[in-house]
Parts: C-alpha cells; sequence; structure tokens
C-alpha cells in the first residue's frame, strides 16, 4: 500500500460547514492518496444540515461527520493546514503549507446560500489536489 502524499487539515470555527464540506471533497476527489483531517476552534454540536444537503447534491455523504475541536497534534501531523475564518486561532509551526480561504460561514444559511460556499469549496480543493499531486 502507498502512504498518502499528504495531510490536510482543514479548519473552520465550529468544524460544521465549511471545513466538513472541505473534507468530503478531499475524501471523495483524492481517495487514499491524501490524508484528511477537519478541525474546529470552537466546535459545534453537530454539522449542518445546510451542508449536508448541499453535499449530498454532489454524491458525497458527510452526515455521519462530527464536529472535533482543533488540537496541537492534528496541526503538527499535518502538511497543510486550511484555515477558513478562525482567524489567530490555529497554531503555527515551521515546515506546514498554510493556506486561508475567505469563503462565507455557511452557519444559519439556507441550501440556496450553500450552494455557492459548496462550489466554491470544490473548486479549491481541486487546486489543492493538482498542487499536492505536483509536489508529492
Amino acid at each position: 500500500m502507498t502512504p498518502p502524499l499528504a495531510s490536510v487539515l482543514f479548519v473552520c470555527v465550529h468544524n460544521a460547514g465549511r471545513s466538513q464540506m472541505a473534507a468530503g471533497f478531499l475524501r471523495h476527489l483524492a481517495g487514499d492518496r491524501v490524508e484528511v483531517r477537519s478541525a474546529g476552534s470552537l466546535p459545534g454540536d453537530r454539522v449542518n444540515p445546510a451542508a449536508v444537503a448541499a453535499m449530498a447534491e454532489t454524491g458525497i455523504d458527510i452526515a455521519g461527520q462530527r464536529p472535533k475541536v482543533l488540537t496541537t497534534e492534528a496541526v503538527q501531523a499535518s502538511d497543510y493546514v486550511i484555515t477558513m475564518g478562525c482567524g489567530d486561532a490555529c497554531p503555527v509551526f515551521p515546515g506546514k503549507h498554510y493556506l486561508d480561504w475567505a469563503l462565507d460561514d455557511p452557519a444559519g444559511q439556507g441550501i440556496e446560500a450553500v450552494r455557492p460556499i459548496r462550489d466554491a469549496i470544490r473548486a479549491r480543493v481541486e487546486g489543492l489536489i493538482a498542487e499536492i499531486d505536483g509536489w508529492g
């Protein structure tokens, strides 16, 4: 079995919308080539139902995911750390690739508002996979 090319950690405040959608797309599109994690600086109690519904429209099921707390260990174990609106809550370690994706927060939004956020996340994840494939 080939080890993953890279490990990616997606971080947003509640780990209930943006980071869960990004993790779902990366798992789906990259398969075993990339190790995927997600976490939140102040995790919610469940994944945003509008995010679950929007992802289901693309054939990706994130309903079974649960928000997780951001840990120093998760950051240290990741090659890429991608933040989405969590500001300075994410610890910084040398040698990691840090990216900040400015995306609207789907919290409290209906599916109509979440779809464009989902589509923007997919485009960024596709670009990330191309970068990882070129780097790995």
